[in-house]
């Protein structure tokens, strides 16, 4: 399993804690609005479209739904929000991009700066970071009693590119543009799925040691923990010891 896939495992478990606060509610009402500023009809707006099923994915309210793409439309007020990916290099200098949302661009780099700056990261400039990843389609279906090569080939049929088999979810890439189609395919089948993003994925990841690859992984979470940060991607290589160190923790 790649690095990218035991973050998103990672993830996974602490979405649970996350809604239980209704921050990743927050976080998902900003995809709405920014989704939403280039039309409020999710039929002809697929990046609406998704935003809709990740929020109806962590069982946002109806209602929630209707008013954060309101606000970005401008039905309503409270949409006020740009989006901004921050290029930086984390502790041993592993590359990391930070996508945030937000309607005080002062403050978001002055977190995200103190988050760095204290973890021995540092900024990068435009461009310096960004070539080393590609931007992927990502899939998540929760492993239940799916016979995964069946799942395998319906990924493989609907124009996936790369399907991972986890011990707790099937992980499928596809192309940017393809995200949507395989997707609906896969429902149509009657997979259920749990995830439906772009995502950026590494080129190529990092080894380091326990020490330090948990010394990265720290900052990652730090950042992550920002109220005005979407999303953290990196190119580090988690091993199996340092993923089972930090879901203990």
């Amino acid at each position: 399993m790649s690095g990218h896939s035991k973050w998103s495992t990672i993830k996974r478990k602490k979405g649970a804690e996350d809604a239980k606060r209704g921050k990743i509610f927050t976080r998902i009402a900003r995809d709405l609005m920014l989704a939403a500023r280039s039309g409020g009809d999710p039929n002809s707006n697929p990046t609406l479209r998704l935003a809709i099923d990740k929020a109806r994915g962590a069982n946002m309210p109806k209602d929630n739904i209707e008013r954060a793409i309101k606000k970005g439309t401008g039905e309503l007020e409270g949409g006020n929000v740009e989006e901004i990916t921050y290029e930086a290099y984390g502790p041993h200098g592993i590359p990391i991009l930070i996508e945030c949302l937000t309607d005080n661009r002062n403050r978001t780099l002055s977190d995200v700066r103190r988050v760095l700056n204290k973890g021995n990261g540092n900024m990068a400039e435009a461009g310096a970071v960004a070539w080393m990843f590609d931007t992927k389609g990502y899939i998540s279906i929760e492993r239940t009693d799916q016979d995964p090569d069946e799942v395998f080939m319906m990924a493989v049929e609907a124009g996936a590119q790369d399907v991972e088999i986890g011990d707790e979810a099937i992980e499928i890439y596809t192309a940017a543009t393809d995200l949507h189609a395989v997707s609906t395919a896969l429902t149509e089948q009657g997979l259920k799925i749990a995830e439906s993003q772009l995502s950026q994925v590494p080129k190529n990841e990092i080894e380091l040691g326990q020490k330090e690859t948990l010394q990265v992984m720290g900052i990652i979470e730090q950042l992550e923990e920002l109220d005005d940060v979407q999303q953290v991607y990196s190119g580090l290589a988690i091993s199996d010891a340092a993923l089972a160190e930090l879901e203990a923790a």
